[in-house]
This record gives structure tokens, sequence and C-alpha cells, in this order.
């Protein structure tokens, strides 16, 4: 048996062997979520297979509260992804129970020694949340007590949040890091929040057109580099289905005003006894289907 450690997470690989390794996932979270007095365990697991005519098959499996793994191998069928997934994911959550993957005031106390080090800082920045040591001790003692896949999922809507652009807007405004983190830390990352970047993204398009084709690419390459390494996928899976829903929008609103622009220049023609009129232009941001309303303190962010 040979296993290899990819920062937070350990992929275990072991010659195959013949057991259910996608009904032993289920059954290991359906007692978990017994355990947890949380009744609903249909649906707990979630497996989603890439279209694709031949192999490589890839499939990515999802668990209660957002980790996501996929299959480490290269696969020849579907069936063969599915469980090869399905072994990575129970490797990491079978582990992921061992009390050396829980955030203690030791681990945190070494955790925070070892970004000194490696930023060159000093162990009086910790006790000031306005510094970046400082906001990574707080959001360390705020999950105290949780595991490592638990303050990973946390700490994937702080990577979006940096990746998107919100952090540093955040800070621009002069939020404290602190704010931003109380508000975050509480927030799951939902359609609600996946459409606000993909608006970002949008608006960003229309500025430089191209840019989100470019990006989605660079994120399915990122995407395929972590799968292939056996990390743990949400962040790079999230940044992927956030620029496809992006692109997709880009081309609805171009499709829309070419009918918008056809549909006038009939208009004029007719309206100007057969004479075509020049058409305006019509602004694709007043067709544009995301909407977000800011609440309140309108959450800004970390660097």
């Amino acid at each position: 048996m040979q296993t290899i450690s990819f920062g937070f997470v350990i992929v275990v690989l072991f010659p195959v062997l013949s057991v259910n390794v996608v009904g032993m996932l289920h059954q290991f979270w359906e007692q978990k979520q017994v355990k947890g007095a949380m009744v609903e365990t249909e649906n707990l697991v979630v497996y989603e297979s890439i279209p694709s005519p031949g192999p490589p098959f890839i499939c990515y499996v999802t668990l209660p509260g957002g980790s996501c793994f996929g299959n480490f191998k290269y696969c020849y069928t579907k069936a063969e992804a599915r469980r090869d997934a399905a072994r990575v994911a129970l490797m990491n959550s079978t582990f992921n129970e061992l009390p050396c993957r829980r955030i203690t005031p030791e681990f945190i106390a070494r955790s925070v020694e070892e970004a000194v080090i490696t930023t060159s800082g000093s162990m009086e920045d910790a006790s000031d949340p306005g510094t970046s040591i400082g906001a990574y001790c707080l959001m360390l003692q705020s999950n105290t007590g949780k595991t490592m896949l638990e303050f990973q999922e946390i700490m994937t809507v702080f990577q979006l949040l940096h990746w998107n652009g919100t952090l540093k807007a955040f800070r621009e405004r002069r939020c404290s890091r602190q704010e931003v983190i109380s508000y975050y830390s509480q927030q799951r990352l939902d359609e609600y929040m996946r459409s606000h970047m993909a608006l970002d993204w949008l608006q960003r398009e229309r500025q430089r057109p191209g840019l989100l084709s470019h990006e989605l690419q660079l994120a399915l390459r990122e995407l395929a580099e972590a799968r292939q390494a056996g990390r743990e996928l949400r962040f790079y899976k999230e940044k992927k289905e956030i620029l496809s829903l992006a692109l997709s929008q880009a081309s609805a609103d171009d499709l829309e005003e070419e009918a918008w622009r056809g549909q006038e220049t009939g208009l004029e023609y007719l309206t100007h006894g057969g004479h075509c009129m020049e058409s305006s232009m019509v602004d694709p941001s007043e067709h544009c289907q995301f909407y977000y309303q800011a609440s309140g303190s309108d959450q800004e962010s970390l660097s």
C-alpha cells in the first residue's frame, strides 16, 4: 500500500480489491449523518460523470459539506471512474476522522509559527486581525474543533473571493478583515454567490473580449492537474462552473443582441417605406439575467 500526501489531503493507493467502495462510501457518510442527528440519508454522496465518447473517463464525487474528489487513475469505463473517485473520497473521509486532523490549540500554534517563518513576519502579528497572519490565526481559532476537510470547505469560499477580486474590492473599501471573516465564515457557497461572481466575470468579458474563454481553459487545466495529483477539488471545480456560467450568459447576450438588431432593422425598414435606417446599438447590459442585491455591510475582502 502506498500513501501520498497533498497538503490537507492524503490519498492512499492500494491494490484493487473486490470491495464495493461506492457502497462503503455511502455507508460511511450515512452513519455520520445518523450520529449527527441528520435524518435524511438519500443523495448524501453525489457523483458527476463527465460526458466523453471514450477513455479516459472522468468522475467527480461531492461529499456532504461540499468537499469534492475525482478519479485518480486513467479509467477505461465510466463505472471504473466512479469506483476510483469513490475510493479516493473514502480514503480521505476515513483519514479525516483521525484526531490529528482536527484543529486544536496546539495545531493553531504550530500553523501560525510556520506562517510567520514562511512570510518573514512576527508572532506579534498573530494577535492583530488586520494583518494576514492575524487573519489566518483568527480563522483557525474560529474553527477550533473542526476537521481539516471542514476547514477546507470554509477556506474554499475565501479562495474564490480572492480569485474573483472580491477581497481586493473590500480592502479598497477599507473593510476590516475581521468583518469579512466573520460574515463569510457563515455563508454557504450557493447559486446566489456563484451568480454574483459570474456577473463580475461577465462584466470583465465586456471590457476584454476573449477573457472568459482564456480563463476557462486555464481553470480546466488546473482542475485536471489537481485531480491527477489527488487533491481536494472543489475550488478548481467551482472556478470552472462559475466561468462556464458567465460564458453561457455572454453567448446568450450576444444572440439576444443580434436578434434585437435584426428586429429593429426590420421595423425601421417597414416604418420608413422600405428605406433601411441605421439601427441603434442595444446595450447588452440591459439583457443581463444575473441580479445581486448587496446587503448591509456589503461583504468585503481579505488579502
